[in-house]
Formats: structure tokens, C-alpha cells, sequence
């Protein structure tokens, strides 16, 4: 009889739980894009990337990306865990068409104070001195400033992460190895 008891006391306790999570029947859900994996930041989205989840309306943050194929091509500025969600502050990049930016590249700016003025998403150029001072030489036009990294006393400048298509890439990484690059920021 005891023994009853306990399994009908069990039974009802988990059924008592299950009403008070279950969503009232007929409420509503939003689709949310939400990434299926860890994400890096500066990583460039792929649809296999994503998964489309139901969500509670006031748990649907704002801005966020409701059809996978909007996120996908575009790079991730800041790292995302498997079912986040997916907001369009966090991509940057012109989505499928353009077929991503192509690659992230590492720039160490010969003044630490322009870092300063840098956000994720910021468009920038990269330029260099040329063999002359009074002739600089643009490197990368309209890059997209992926991340800034905390300023690190034993090295000079500021390491940015900026996302630039790939022709560019090694270029502009050369060139930050052996001269002093800074940005020129765009509107």
C-alpha cells in the first residue's frame, strides 16, 4: 500500500511539473535563429551553422534574425554558444550575395589611441606610409572592424581584428608585420 502511495505521490509531482513548465496550451512562438554550434568570433556564418528555434515572444531579444539565410555569408563580430540567438547587431558583412568578406586579419596600429575610436562593425580603411611620407598607400578599402583587443604593455600598438576580402588579406598582413598601418575611419 505504501508502496502505491509513493508511486501515485511521484506520478502527480511530475505531472504537477510538467504543467508548470508546458507553455499554456495555444500560446504563441516566434521563430528565432539561434547558432546550432559554438561560434568564434570573426567567423564567417554558414547556414549548417544555425538552427531555427520557437521561442516565447518576450524571450525573443530585439533585432533578432528570424530567416537563416539572412545570417548566412556574414561574419560573426563576437563569439556565440550553441542557442544563442542570433541578433543583427552581432553580423556584419552584406549576407549571401556578396558571398561573405573573406578573411580576418590581425593589424597592429602604429597609434594605440585610434583603437579607441574602434568598434566592432565600424567600417575602415588600412593605410600605410609609402616610400614617402606625403604619399600614403591604402591597403584595404572599406574593412570591417571585427574586434579590438585589450592594449598589451609589453608590445607597441593596438591589435585590431579586421575582415577584408581575401586578395587583400595577405597584403595588408605583410605590410602591418614590417610598417606602422593605422585606419581611416569611414561613415
Amino acid at each position: 500500500m505504501l508502496l502505491v502511495r509513493k508511486a501515485a505521490c511521484a506520478l502527480l509531482l511530475a505531472l504537477a511539473l510538467a504543467t508548470a513548465v508546458a507553455p499554456p496550451p495555444g500560446s504563441a512562438r516566434e521563430a528565432v535563429v539561434v547558432a546550432a554550434v559554438d561560434l568564434g568570433a570573426g567567423r564567417t556564418v554558414r547556414a549548417a551553422d544555425l538552427a531555427l528555434r520557437l521561442w516565447p515572444p518576450e524571450l525573443v531579444p530585439a533585432g533578432a534574425v528570424r530567416d537563416p539565410t539572412a545570417a548566412d555569408g556574414r561574419v560573426l563580430v563576437g563569439a556565440a554558444r550553441a542557442g544563442e540567438p542570433i541578433t543583427d547587431v552581432r553580423l556584419v558583412g552584406a549576407g549571401p550575395a556578396s558571398g561573405g568578406l573573406g578573411a580576418a586579419v590581425p593589424i597592429r596600429l602604429g597609434d594605440a589611441a585610434v583603437a579607441a575610436l574602434l568598434v566592432p562593425g565600424k567600417r575602415v580603411d588600412v593605410v600605410t606610409l609609402g616610400q614617402r611620407s606625403d604619399q600614403p598607400v591604402l591597403l584595404a578599402e572599406d574593412a570591417v572592424v571585427l574586434a579590438v583587443l585589450a592594449e598589451d604593455p609589453r608590445v607597441r600598438g593596438r591589435l585590431v581584428i579586421v575582415n577584408m576580402p581575401r586578395d587583400l588579406a595577405t597584403r595588408v598582413a605583410a605590410a602591418s608585420l614590417a610598417d606602422q598601418v593605422t585606419v581611416t575611419l569611414r561613415d
